[in-house]
């Protein structure tokens, strides 16, 4: 229940939902013909406009994203990997295939095979509501058996359906193992919250960051030219959906905060 309710809840706080919630108020204003619903219309759309412009988008995901740069890769005894990088088999599709956050398997398979960890943890379980089906740790295990990591080298945590659960869970197979000191790979954008969360563990955690959004090249696309100011200027649907992410890390760490899990 506190997966359901921890993507519904926050949902109006993002800001398409956000945005949906200010024109239902504004239908309700007109239904009573109150001259005050432009009101909630103008301040849906400029919420809309802010959140899916390049300036907004690029500075609120790098205030997540540059907060864990490491100089150089360590090795380690183990590298975990968090899920939400692959979607399950699931007709017409009949294969495991990487989701947009897929460079946190193929990142971890680089990184073992560059020698930095024996072991890769695979850390997701499977939400039923959402079809259940084998744990996404299962599938990752599958998928970096594909692209060259051996079977023997990855150690499966099948139960987590959130960060704090990845952390507790795969503490006790760090604890098992003797594991000191791990590598974490996972999106740049949710490392803040990832570390901090096993941290909190107890788990010597260094971070090795992936799938980053923001690039220096995209940040000089609007000193580029005319066009590039104006293009970034302008809404775009990548825009609210980077904007939207960040967001949801800032309401996670809230949320966790609450709980006692940060």
């Amino acid at each position: 229940m506190f997966v359901f309710l921890s993507k519904l809840l926050p949902i109006f706080l993002f800001p398409l939902g956000f945005a949906c919630l200010l024109l239902i108020i504004a239908l309700i204003l007109l239904w009573f013909r109150s001259r005050w619903a432009t009101f909630p219309v103008a301040f849906a759309l400029i919420a809309l406009l802010l959140s899916s412009n390049g300036w907004t988008s690029n500075a609120v995901v790098r205030s997540l994203e540059t907060q864990n740069l490491p100089a150089e890769i360590p090795t380690a005894d183990a590298i975990i990997v968090l899920g939400g990088a692959l979607r399950p088999i699931s007709p017409p599709r009949t294969t495991v295939e990487v989701s947009e956050q897929g460079d946190r398997a193929l990142y971890a398979a680089y990184l073992y095979k560059q020698q930095k960890a024996p072991y890769i943890i695979a850390s997701g379980g499977r939400v039923q509501w959402r079809g259940g089906g084998p744990s996404e740790a299962s599938d990752m295990a599958d998928f970096l058996n594909a692209v060259g990591v051996p079977r023997s080298a990855i150690l499966l945590e099948p139960d987590s359906l959130n960060t704090y659960e990845n952390a507790a869970n795969t503490r006790k197979i760090i604890e098992q193992r003797g594991f000191k000191q791990i590598l974490l790979v996972t999106s740049a954008l949710h490392m803040p919250r990832s570390l901090a969360i096993f941290k909190k563990q107890g788990i010597q955690a260094l971070p090795a960051p992936t799938d980053f959004l923001v690039t220096q090249l995209l940040l000089e696309e609007p000193s580029a030219g005319i066009e590039g100011f104006i293009l970034n200027l302008l809404p775009e649907v990548d825009r609210l959906q980077r904007t939207t992410q960040a967001i949801k890390e800032y309401v996670g760490f809230g949320i966790y905060r609450l709980k006692g899990w940060l």
